[in-house]
């Protein structure tokens, strides 16, 4: 009980810095794939809240994830190539920052799924399965 009351403040004042964080700005240098980009900084930021399909054999799950996968890194540099965005950093993942991007007062994250190159993926959720098959534990 002790533990839970000494995290819980802690917890708190963690989500107070991130929420008082400042954002930033910056110009994207080169889109990575459909969720990821670098800025010229030479920051690699993770957009938040979304997933696009792998474009690499080694992360895909099946072919047609890497043809999904290019499509979306096609519709993401469309879109971020050479742009000035806004960045609110939310934490950190696989060396990358991961941040909520707005573009000209729009949410990034949200253009890209009304582009259909990423899914909605909600923080501690699986991502979402692009191959067609059943998640594990369930009847197909």
């Amino acid at each position: 009980m002790s533990r839970i009351a000494i995290h819980l403040p802690v917890s708190c004042a963690a989500l107070l810095l991130i929420a008082a964080a400042p954002s930033d700005q910056g110009r994207v240098g080169y889109v990575i794939d459909g969720d990821t980009f670098r800025l010229e900084s030479g920051e690699r930021v993770r957009i938040a809240g979304i997933d696009a399909p792998e474009t690499h054999a080694g992360q895909a799950k099946c072919r047609g994830e890497i043809a999904l996968g290019r499509s979306a890194t096609a519709r993401a540099r469309t879109l971020l190539d050479g742009r000035n965005v806004t960045i609110m950093r939310v934490g950190r993942s696989y060396n990358r920052t991961v941040a909520q991007v707005t573009l000209a007062g729009r949410d990034v994250g949200s253009e890209l799924v009304a582009m259909g190159g990423a899914r909605w993926w909600p923080r501690w959720q699986r991502k979402p399965d692009r191959c067609g098959r059943a998640p594990m534990g369930t009847r197909e």
